[in-house]
């Protein structure tokens, strides 16, 4: 899609439709920029339209002006506006636009930026909004704007500030993508390969195969793949923008999930496609750091594999150990996400970060406490988490720490190894982040658990339905305003 920006008047710009934005109860603004639809307006504030957030009118322009329709956009009332509030809002008249036939259409920016936002979250939503995942469809007869014009003088900040959202949300289209992608075309292989897509002068991809990791005693990740034919690939993706320690973040990467000889429920299953999110996101951070050649160093690890029923899968009741010595007691095989982290996060240590972040499908416990609101938090380092909250509220993918008590311990102690990979149902969310922390132990660390946020089975203002590409704006934000 062609993004532009253009230093002309409302009337005089030729389009199929433009959005003029407005705060509620408050019509006045356009008056001098498009006397001969004024009057119109006014009208309709009379009627049926008061500006209220999400609310849309569209009117049919006069013959003297350069395009068909105008479409009025509500943002609510000027003192409650926020970055998140423009975002629905911009999505809600774009997507009305598409489904209408509009391919070329323009945004007023001047009431936006009179009111202290910048136009460039008015421009994330109609983008973000607008993503369709139809690649095995046939016919594909769906209707998509082809251009977005902004109408605001030109300055080159915020020219830049454009680039940034378009490359942002690019990124979130292409985790997006990927966990959309069936799990027939998306094995650890494929997955690998992708990753290598990736590379650049500054970006370089690292693949450790099953003899590596066997050499180096990583039975807690191989554990998981026992079932599949698909061999596991351990993915290391390392952008290095500047000679300073990285942040290490790992993303689950089981690329379908069975549940393994614990197996699933057959209802829903074939959304376990989707337990991969977590890498997804990595690779989309690093995607979008890597094009804006950011001055931070950041390594992505993805221990990606499957998780299924085979004459060689794990068994619970099975006593394996991980990279760092340590016995885990297999009490569930559909625990696998934690197995495969642990050795991720102890691999990790190896380059001394800053801080690891891991981000998982982890636990249905988090969507049981969230549903698709907020992702849940855990972790050992309240300067990086506090950093996460405020990053989080930033781009609206809003992060609720959740407590890591010594006593979730109890819940993982096995009477034959050192610890257990599952400790119930009660309390799973902590004891499943604190089976984690006994592998980060002192190394700054968090856990982010997006099992509920990173799929939606209805759409959202600009979060169409399934997969959702959380984390990407929320870790891009994050690094971005680490100092």
């Amino acid at each position: 899609m062609q993004i532009s920006i253009i230093s002309k008047k409302e009337s005089d710009f030729s389009c199929d439709a433009l959005i003029l934005p407005f705060f509620e109860d408050d019509y006045g603004y356009y008056d001098n920029l498009i006397p001969s639809l004024s009057k119109q307006i006014h009208k309709v504030f009379q009627k049926e339209f008061s500006g209220k957030l999400n609310q849309t009118t569209l009117i049919n322009c006069p013959e003297n002006l350069k395009y068909d329709r105008v479409l009025l956009a509500g943002l609510g009332k000027k003192e409650d506006i926020t970055s998140e509030k423009i975002r629905q809002s911009s999505a809600k008249a774009t997507c009305f636009l598409r489904d209408i036939g509009m391919k070329e259409i323009a945004i007023s920016s001047g009431l936006i930026s009179s009111s202290g936002f910048s136009i460039s979250s008015f421009l994330e939503g109609s983008l973000l909004s607008l993503y369709k995942y139809n690649r095995y469809k046939k016919d594909d007869n769906s209707k998509n704007i082809n251009s977005i014009t902004i109408l605001s003088e030109y300055s080159k900040k915020l020219e830049e500030e454009i680039k940034k959202t378009k490359i942002i949300v690019d990124a979130v289209y292409f985790a997006r993508d990927l966990i959309n992608t069936p799990a027939n075309d998306l094995t650890p292989s494929k997955l690998a390969n992708i990753s290598k897509s990736l590379e650049n002068k500054l970006t370089s991809v690292t693949v450790l195969e099953k003899p590596d990791l066997e050499k180096l005693g990583m039975g807690s990740y191989l554990s998981v793949s026992k079932g599949s034919d698909e061999p596991p690939k351990f993915i290391i993706v390392e952008y290095k923008g500047k000679e300073i320690p990285p942040v290490v973040i790992i993303g689950k990467s089981i690329t379908f999930d069975s549940g393994g000889i614990s197996l699933k429920p057959s209802e829903g299953m074939e959304k376990m496609k989707y337990d991969m999110a977590g890498g997804a996101t990595v690779l989309g951070v690093i995607k979008a750091v890597s094009e804006l050649e950011l001055p931070v160093h950041i390594i992505g690890i993805l221990p990606a594999t499957e998780n299924l029923i085979g004459s060689s899968a794990t068994r619970p009741g099975d006593i394996i150990r991980a990279y760092n010595g340590k016995t885990i007691e297999i009490i569930s095989t559909d625990a696998e996400g934690r197995m495969t982290l642990a050795d991720a996060i102890c691999y990790a240590k190896n380059y001394n970060p800053s801080v690891i972040i891991d981000i998982a499908t982890l636990t249905g416990a988090c969507s049981i406490a969230f549903g698709n609101t907020a992702i849940a938090m855990m972790g050992n380092s309240p300067e990086f988490m506090e950093k996460l909250k405020i990053s989080g509220l930033n781009v609206y993918e809003r992060v609720w720490e959740m407590p890591l008590f010594e006593e979730a311990k109890e819940y993982l102690k096995s009477d034959i190894a050192d610890l257990k990979n599952s400790g119930g149902k009660s309390g799973s969310l902590c004891s499943s982040a604190y089976f984690l922390y006994e592998f980060a132990n002192n190394t700054p660390w968090i856990h982010l658990d997006i099992a509920g946020t990173a799929w939606n089975d209805k759409d959202k203002p600009y979060i169409p339905k399934g997969a959702s590409g959380i984390g990407v704006r929320l870790l891009f934000d994050f690094i971005c305003n680490l100092k």
